[in-house]
């Protein structure tokens, strides 16, 4: 069942068109993440759902009822804020019941659900203190326990974790995880980190200037990039964009990297183009990350080249290698035990299996 749709949706603040079109269809039970860097229309869209924004054009749909109009109150969602939003004069207890109450829930039904999700969230024992006795951790648990105890249709959660630190994101977004998968209810989350993406949802919206890239699963959004705006968010180096020439040469086809005076092509071999290629030649991007080009063969589709290192980064469980090829950068990632020296010659093995190959007009995967 689709537990959200969104069709055509347009957003403008004055003559700023921040959303442009969207549509999106949520099945029940998913973790749908909206992706993408500062100003990209995400919590926009986010609290348009949430019923906080009004819209200018589209619809917005919960279990097939236009939702559009409707007050935020009456929307049956929950929303879980970067800043907590917590009452500070009032206890754990009295926040987390505090949307019940507005309800009208009986004593019983506060007290069953109060008791189920503290104990749940590991704040049982933190009923009775007020917020500012509290860690950011334990307020994010607060602020998700309050959301929980109302076991809404949709949560919503704008970027909940970006006011803790390092260690302690880490054990919330596993903490959440938990949660989706015990739980199994259908969340819409806003992130702009691509390790809380790629780890919670089990579909990714990535937006730019109000535009959704692709929506599809984290598998997809690395292994098959839409375009290159995908490519290059997604990935830790993000994907090489090698510049140069894709060119059909009898039954081959065949790619030219720029600068190589027609040296060191490499043939395309069982690479799923999106359409037939009509042209004879066209300027592409090669695309392979960082994670696909291998020291040692690997497999039958690893081709051999030997790049010069111009720059290493030693990081701990491992290395990200700078290479020079026919003067464009292109980056390695290694294990920290291999040997590696700046200035020398290195055997590199592309796997090909693992390539995107994108239109340099369009900056469409083709």
């Amino acid at each position: 069942m689709i537990a959200l749709k969104i069709q055509d949706l347009s957003k403008n603040f004055g003559s700023t068109e921040v959303l442009k079109k969207i549509n999106l269809k949520i099945d029940e039970g998913n973790f749908l993440v909206l992706l993408g860097p500062s100003g990209c229309g995400k919590s926009t869209l986010l609290n348009i759902i949430a019923g906080l924004e009004t819209i200018d054009e589209g619809t917005v749909f919960i279990d097939d009822y236009d939702v559009s109009k409707v007050e935020p109150k009456d929307r049956n969602i929950a929303m879980v804020f970067q800043s907590y939003a917590l009452y500070p004069s009032m206890s754990v207890k009295e926040n987390m019941v505090f949307g019940l109450k507005q309800a009208k829930a009986s004593k019983e039904k506060i007290e069953e659900q109060l008791k189920k999700f503290s104990n749940f969230l590991h704040v049982d024992e933190l009923l009775n203190r007020k917020p500012s006795q509290l860690s950011g951790g334990q307020r994010q648990r607060v602020a998700i326990g309050r959301a929980l105890v109302r076991e809404p249709r949709i949560f919503l959660f704008d970027e909940p974790l970006s006011n803790l630190d390092a260690k302690l994101r880490v054990e919330m977004r596993r903490e959440i995880k938990k949660l989706h998968q015990k739980l199994k209810t259908t969340v819409v989350y806003v992130t702009h980190d691509q390790t809380e993406a790629m780890s919670l949802g089990t579909n990714i919206a990535i937006m730019n200037h109000g535009i959704i890239q692709q929506y599809d699963t984290p598998e997809n959004i690395y292994n098959k990039p839409n375009n290159t705006f995908v490519a290059d968010f997604i990935g830790s180096p993000p994907m090489n964009l090698i510049s140069g020439q894709l060119v059909k040469e009898a039954n081959k086809t065949l790619f030219i990297p720029e600068g190589s005076g027609q040296s060191n092509n490499i043939t395309i071999k069982n690479y799923n183009f999106v359409k037939t290629q009509d042209e004879n030649s066209k300027d592409v991007y090669f695309g392979i990350r960082p994670e696909h080009i291998h020291y040692k063969k690997t497999n039958d589709n690893d081709i051999e080249f030997n790049l010069k290192t111009d720059l290493n980064e030693y990081i701990g469980h491992e290395q990200i290698t700078t290479f020079n090829y026919f003067n464009q950068e292109v980056l390695g990632k290694f294990p920290s035990t291999i040997k590696i020296e700046t200035n020398k010659e290195m055997k590199l093995f592309f796997d090909l299996s693992q390539i995107s190959i994108f239109d340099k007009k369009t900056n469409n995967r083709i």
